[in-house]
């Protein structure tokens, strides 16, 4: 049993600044990738109703009838 070698505790180093950076860029890439989509979305949206209202397909008068 001399030659067994010690098996030491893992210790805390605390946080790894760097891992840290890079998971905070890689979350704000992310939510801003969806925000954009979101947004695009939306834009699209609106382009297609002015196109309609344009084409006059569609009406925001309501007609008595």
């Amino acid at each position: 049993m001399a030659n067994v070698p010690k098996i030491g505790k893992a210790v805390y180093q605390g946080p790894s600044i760097v891992k840290e950076i890079i998971y905070g860029i890689a979350l704000g890439l992310a939510a801003g990738g969806l925000w954009k989509m979101h947004h695009w979305n939306n834009q699209r949206r609106t382009r297609e109703f002015y196109d309609l209202l344009e084409k006059g397909e569609i009406s925001v008068v309501v007609t008595d009838e």
